[in-house]
């Protein structure tokens, strides 16, 4: 049987700071082929290029990566300021609404870092500019210096709800993750269940109540090291199965 394919949501960049480029990260596709055992594909995030309905069409999930561009504060009532960084409004009209059709649809979705970020804000929460500006919050931000496994590297603890499917999931009710993220939830969206937390209160792992399908979401890095650590480990593989299941049924239909 042909492997389920799950788009994964590319960010705009510029190569040499001079040539455009959608690029995606090795660690994500590796992660989608090695422990979902999908078929990963990049998508070029602007609608100028592909349309909802499209992506919906070709792919059996996705992937919504982390990226340096926040989502723009307009699509959570804000005025931009400074404090909210560089923006990709290109991928915010990709993404939210496709976000949304994947909740309505049932079709696995898995969100990480900014995806984390976008699934709130999808589903009409709202985001903080920066954690660390926060009372009583800590840094969250990928250290400047170091080598990559240094930057990669377990951080704190994010403790979940005793009976969630975070803690079904994977068995336990405290994991250790990294932690590369400057902005964070503020108010929930609809239907977003924050289902576990760093020891500073940031929500580090949400999922939508009453979805019919895969929509869990972390703020954490779980695509780094997938194949060996015991907490990214499961929840690709979930997200695999997710996808193997929407496949069979999409197949079904069309018999």
């Amino acid at each position: 049987m042909t492997r389920p394919v799950i788009g994964i949501i590319g960010n705009s960049q510029l190569l040499n700071d001079q040539y455009p480029a959608h690029a995606g990260g090795t660690m994500n596709s590796c992660a989608i082929a090695h422990v979902s055992e999908c078929l990963p594909m990049i998508i070029p995030a602007d609608p100028d290029l592909v349309s909802v309905s499209e992506l919906l069409a070709i792919c059996d999930g996705f992937l919504l990566t982390g990226g340096r561009p926040n989502v723009h504060p307009s699509e959570y009532g804000e005025v931009e300021t400074p404090a909210h960084g560089d923006f990709d409004r290109c991928r915010d009209a990709i993404t939210l609404p496709l976000i949304r059709a994947c909740v309505e649809r049932g079709q696995p979705i898995l969100g990480v870092c900014r995806g984390f970020q976008e699934v709130n804000v999808a589903m009409g929460g709202s985001l903080f500019p920066e954690i660390r500006d926060l009372p009583g919050r800590d840094n969250h931000r990928m250290p400047p210096n170091g080598t990559l496994e240094e930057k990669f590297a377990l951080r704190h603890v994010v403790t979940l709800t005793e009976g969630g499917p975070f803690h079904r999931l994977l068995g336990a009710t405290e994991v250790m993750t990294n932690t590369l993220h400057g902005q964070g939830i503020n108010r929930p969206g609809a239907r977003v269940v924050i289902d576990g937390c760093a020891p500073d209160g940031t929500p580090e792992a949400i999922y939508i109540q009453d979805a019919p399908g895969f929509t869990m979401s972390v703020q954490w890095h779980p695509e780094w090291n997938a194949d060996n650590d015991p907490v990214s480990r499961p929840l690709f593989r979930a997200f695999g199965e997710a996808a193997r299941a929407w496949r069979q049924r999409r197949c079904a239909s069309a018999a």
